[in-house]
């Protein structure tokens, strides 16, 4: 691993424990194989626990940054579930794949997972939101030579991904805030 590789994964993860001070944070490192090697040298899965921030455990990629950013500027990704799980590790390893593998997400972005968030859920897409759960403070990553954006992923239906396509983002923000969905909550009823 290159030293800027290293150091910037290094401050994400940084600013990620400060943020989520008081709570515990596991550095779990995804090999992706020989083959997305090449897209995705190296890639942390930064699991947070429940603490005094939030009661929710929240799945941050290291990485993403280092693999694809453009003048010091990318992305990173959180997703806030209901439980710690293999699963969910797994699905951040498979949205940094997507992302650096020729797909670049960005805010305002969909992309399908598959299969449902958990089993049972009709939630089977992402979409990339601010993190609202976390607000600004984690979004705004400084890193060295730049700075990366840490944006929430957000599981949801196909039905609300096909409305957004209709109405637009904005409109199905609102349709989540006059729902008050509990975003961590797999089985959650569509809002459409």
């Amino acid at each position: 691993m290159s030293d800027a590789r290293l150091l910037a994964m290094q401050a994400v993860e940084a600013h990620v424990r400060a943020f989520f001070e008081g709570h515990s944070v596991e550095v779990v490192v995804r090999d992706l194989g020989p083959e997305r090697r090449q897209v995705l040298p190296e890639l942390w899965v930064l699991v947070v626990g429940p603490g005094p921030r939030s009661d929710s455990w929240a799945y941050v990629t290291a990485g993403c940054w280092a693999a694809v950013e453009k003048d010091g500027h990318g992305l990173e990704f959180v997703m806030t579930a209901h439980v710690r799980d293999q699963h969910f590790i797994e699905l951040m390893a498979m949205i940094a794949y997507y992302h650096c593998g020729g797909h670049q997400l960005d805010l305002e972005h969909s992309m399908p997972m598959g299969e449902p968030w958990v089993p049972g859920s009709d939630c089977n897409h992402l979409l990339v939101s601010l993190p609202y759960l976390h607000g600004p403070d984690l979004e705004h990553c400084p890193l060295p030579g730049g700075h990366a954006r840490i944006l929430w992923t957000l599981p949801v239906t196909a039905a609300e991904i096909e409305f957004r396509s209709h109405q637009g983002h904005e409109a199905l923000e609102q349709l989540f805030d006059e729902a008050e969905i509990i975003p961590t909550d797999p089985f959650r009823a569509s809002v459409v």
